[in-house]
């Protein structure tokens, strides 16, 4: 399949209840996927190479795409096949089912039967379209999933009450902007913290010297121990342990302390103990936007803005307050804040296509097109931003 025709895809996190990223969800938003669309997709080690070791979730419209050659393309250890129920006939594509079961592929049935189809042996699996259903009655009833099948998917899940009642429905896996509902969850920390946290960020916005930076993480025990542990773990392993900021600056450099500064903005923990899903999607608007920037030959004070837009997005989630609040304090780059605030000029328009969530093909078109970057370009800038969004969450 040659570059111009690369089919258009979405590509979502799918998180456990414990808010830690386990698969990614592949979906199609133009045509359903077909042969020739999954061989494009998993023909080169790219995208597995960028997920790993999580898996990928393919939805599906109908069985007839699982080929001999696209079953002996996927690996069965990697991925999932989510089937659309309402694709299935009473006897349709059940030979092609039997060999992928055969084959060791996890299949979820996606959606309810069409009336007359008999639910197949293989299928006891579920992934839910939570957001393609508003009536909430017709959400599986709490407890109505067993365990031994699982585990079970919902996706488009897209607040924290459509989480909860997933969840106890039995669903594990989850997919969806839920992790946007923060007013569902309680607030946490105080005005002091809150204020604490916009000196720091001014700070990293004008590129102070280390000794302000120094002194403001000391006001600030729970981002200065994440710091030391991001810089003792495995990713930046260099000898002696580190326990100054002096001292981490030396181990991984100052712009790349300052980055992971931003990030590590997210890093604190939800009331329940759980890490904050704000995290990964947060460092993936980052890398997405920066590495958009690098390939349109944008130095590296250009890519920190791209990458400093991509972070920053969710500051108003974060702090739950407006983003005018935060961008006046924070006294960004003209062009910054015009991308955050109205989502004007390019970094704006790329903001716009990388925070977006389910499209259909014309809209994600015209946000490629606004943003200039063509589909299969796309595409390895979602694979290059989901691999490193993985390493943060690893290591954080």
């Amino acid at each position: 399949m040659d570059l111009a025709s690369f089919p258009l895809v979405e590509i979502g996190a799918i998180a456990n209840a414990q808010n830690a990223w386990v698969a990614l969800l592949l979906r199609a938003a133009g045509e359903p996927f077909d042969e020739a669309a999954l061989q494009a997709l998993f023909a080169t080690p790219d995208l597995l190479m960028a997920s790993a070791p999580l898996d990928c979730v393919v939805l599906l419209d109908s069985a007839a795409v699982l080929t001999p050659a696209v079953l002996d393309l996927l690996p069965a250890r990697r991925v999932v096949l989510a089937l659309r129920a309402q694709g299935l006939a009473p006897d349709e594509g059940a030979a092609q089912l039997a060999q992928a079961q055969a084959r060791g592929y996890r299949i979820l049935l996606d959606g309810a039967l069409p009336d007359g189809a008999a639910r197949q042996p293989m299928l006891r699996g579920v992934a839910w379209n939570d957001a393609a259903d508003t009536d909430a009655a017709r959400r599986p009833a709490p407890g109505a999933l067993p365990v031994l099948f699982g585990p079970h998917l919902a996706y488009g899940v897209d607040s924290m009450a459509a989480f909860y009642a997933c969840e106890n429905a039995g669903f594990a896996w989850f997919a969806g902007d839920y992790a946007l509902d923060t007013g569902a969850e309680q607030e946490q920390g105080d005005g002091s913290s809150r204020k604490r946290l916009l000196t720091l960020l001014a700070l990293l916005a004008r590129d102070a010297d280390s000794h302000e930076l120094e002194n403001q993480l000391k006001q600030d025990p729970a981002l200065s121990y994440h710091l030391l542990k991001l810089v003792n773990s495995a990713a930046f392993a260099g000898g002696a342990a580190v326990t100054t900021f002096q001292q981490a600056i030396q181990r991984i450099g100052r712009r790349q302390l300052q980055r992971w500064l931003q990030l590590l903005l997210y890093a604190r923990r939800q009331p329940d103990g759980a890490p904050n899903l704000l995290l990964p999607l947060a460092a993936l608007r980052g890398a997405a936007l920066e590495e958009m920037c690098r390939r349109d030959g944008g130095d590296r004070d250009r890519q920190d803005l791209a990458f400093m837009a991509g972070v920053f997005s969710l500051l108003d989630r974060l702090l739950r307050m407006p983003m005018a609040e935060i961008v006046r304090d924070l006294r960004l780059p003209d062009e910054v804040e015009a991308a955050l605030l109205r989502r004007e000029g390019l970094l704006g328009r790329r903001l716009r296509l990388a925070e977006e969530g389910v499209l259909d093909a014309a809209a994600l078109a015209a946000l490629l097109d606004g943003a200039g970057i063509d589909a299969a370009a796309w595409w390895q800038v979602r694979l290059q931003a989901c691999h490193w969004a993985l390493q943060v969450a690893r290591n954080v």
